[in-house]
């Protein structure tokens, strides 16, 4: 009998074949199954003849902490519960973070059943050095959280990985060149293990100027490549790096722990930031 436990199931991310034969027995064992979109997890379950009746509840940002908290109690009261998200593996930019923290706070067991990953397929196909790669998420939509968190891009010289929404695609594309350079190399991965599957190559200047494929449909995932030159250190203006610190400060981290955060992410004198920091503060 399997022991109560936090299952976090790798699903397809567009190809029903792959579903492994393990996430299918893991689905199929468990007494609860949450998904961010049960419309989608129906539809797979169905597909893998695994049932769902009584059994399917919605874990999405809307109710994640109400619901992160009954399921970790259903797991005290001897559940195995199993989460899945829209595709790919969970707990990456979805609400299954927050779910394994609280099963995590509350001494639960997780476990972790490994399936396809948008992130890995994208950077992997679109030929980029992957010894060393940074994982951006989902740029902020607009304001100065956007602003620093481009300004600290502009100093990266690893491979970055970052998630876009399809009507969106294009405007950050353009605000990546501005900021980046019109010649850093980029990719755009499209409907991965799909059949219109495409990769665009090119750099976010031509990304920027021309259409780089079909209409988009769905998730897309933008791999920017490593400079063309290395980067010379350049020092960020005080705006950029206010906008990095109200970021920090805004979720709770003191004024030290916040400076530090910044003077990392940005590669400046922790000094310096201190006193931005401290100044920020005194104005708030």
């Amino acid at each position: 009998m399997p022991e109560p436990a936090l299952v976090l199931v790798g699903t397809p991310i567009g190809n029903l074949g792959d579903l492994s034969p393990r996430s299918v027995a893991a689905l199929a064992e468990a007494d609860v199954i949450a998904a961010e979109d049960t419309r989608r997890t129906r539809a797979l379950l169905a597909h893998a003849g695994v049932p769902t009746t009584g059994r399917l509840v919605a874990l999405h940002a809307h109710n994640e902490a109400e619901m992160a908290a009954r399921l970790v109690d259903r797991i005290a009261h001897g559940a195995r519960v199993a989460y899945v998200t829209d595709a790919g593996m969970p707990g990456i930019s979805d609400p299954g973070e927050r779910l394994v923290r609280a099963a995590l706070a509350a001494g639960a067991p997780v476990e972790v059943v490994p399936g396809p990953s948008a992130v890995l397929a994208a950077l992997v196909v679109s030929g980029f050095p992957t010894g060393r790669f940074a994982f951006e998420g989902f740029l902020p939509r607009k304001g100065r959280e956007r602003a620093a968190r481009l300004a600290a891009l502009a100093g990266e010289e690893r491979t970055v990985v970052l998630f876009e929404s399809p009507r969106r695609l294009a405007a950050t594309l353009e605000d990546l060149a501005d900021v980046l350079g019109t010649d850093r190399p980029v990719a755009v991965a499209r409907e991965l293990t799909k059949v219109f599957e495409t990769v665009w190559r090119g750099t976010l200047g031509k990304a920027a100027e021309e259409d780089t494929g079909p209409e988009p449909r769905g998730e897309q995932v933008i791999v920017i490549g490593p400079p063309p030159t290395p980067l010379h250190p350049v020092e960020a203006e005080d705006d950029a790096i206010e906008a990095a610190l109200r970021v920090e400060l805004e979720a709770g981290a003191s004024v030290r722990d916040a400076a530090g955060a910044v003077a990392v992410q940005l590669g400046l004198s922790r000094r310096r930031v201190y006193a931005l920091a401290t100044s920020l503060r005194g104005r708030t």
